[in-house]
């Protein structure tokens, strides 16, 4: 399975990002990638109000975002914001493209080093995969990659590739925590992780808040043996990653990690 991780730094302005996902789309769909990963808050950067720019998944944004997915005939993948019914927000992922149209909801919330996701946006609750050409994919959001049982979640529902956008804080350690956490997670479930974040502001010369969230690059894939394989830096950019779907199963039949778990896990699907 080929696929596109599209760093970008995104707009505050809706619209304008729609320019920067078309683009990106077809750049991606010339090299043949079925699905094209954006990053979380692609609708528009974090360090603004949600809430008058949150539409719903049949809004005008979204239907743009399908739009542009048929035109390239690419699977979408784009981290947007949608209306919650307490008058938050969801930190929402379409996923949307060629006989594919689901999303997913934030389940866990960025409540941690002095951001209080939570005060504005509304968490999911569903674990949620989609299948693209036979492939089940598991769906997650930024600080869901701190909680390995997502992960694992996605592998006992059948997933060997599982998509991580993000809009990475910067801070001391935290370049280091984003490499063990997205190596960790792959091992832990023994499956492919495409993990997309927002390219760093700072790296294009655009300001931002310092206490928001907006990225500091990295993107990467991660075989299923916790390798880096491809990675970018803190500017910019796009992967094109071919996955070998068939070193899950040999990674998995290697090291039986989800067949051998015992203390506080159920029993591996049958």
């Amino acid at each position: 399975m080929r696929i596109a991780l599209s760093q970008i730094v995104a707009d505050v302005d809706p619209k304008a990002n729609l320019d920067i996902i078309r683009g990106q789309a077809l750049h991606a769909a010339e090299r043949d990638a079925r699905i094209v990963v954006f990053p979380e808050g692609a609708m528009a950067r974090f360090g603004v109000r949600l809430q008058p720019i949150a539409e719903p998944l049949d809004g005008p944004w979204a239907r743009e975002v399908r739009r542009i997915a048929a035109d390239a005939g690419i699977v979408v993948v784009v981290g947007m914001f949608t209306p919650a019914p307490d008058g938050r927000v969801t930190n929402t992922l379409l996923v949307t493209g060629p006989g594919v149209d689901t999303s997913y909801d934030k389940i866990h919330l960025y409540d941690a080093f002095g951001f209080t996701e939570s005060r504005t946006v509304a968490p999911g609750s569903e674990v949620v995969t989609v299948d693209v050409d036979g492939v089940r994919i598991g769906l997650a959001t930024c600080y869901d990659v701190r909680f390995p049982e997502l992960f694992r979640a996605h592998a006992d529902a059948g997933a060997l590739v599982c998509l991580l956008a993000a809009s990475w804080g910067a801070g001391p350690g935290k370049r280091a925590q984003w490499d063990l956490l997205i190596r960790a997670r792959a091992l832990d479930a023994t499956l492919w992780l495409a993990a997309v974040g927002q390219a760093d502001p700072i790296s294009v010369g655009v300001e931002v808040s310092a206490t928001a969230p907006t990225g500091i690059g990295y993107s990467a894939v991660v075989g299923p043996d916790g390798s880096i394989r491809e990675q970018l830096g803190a500017e910019p950019g796009m992967i094109i990653a071919d996955l070998d779907i068939d070193e899950v199963a040999a990674m998995r039949q290697k090291v039986p990690v989800l067949e051998n778990r015992r203390f506080g896990w159920p029993e591996p699907p049958a």
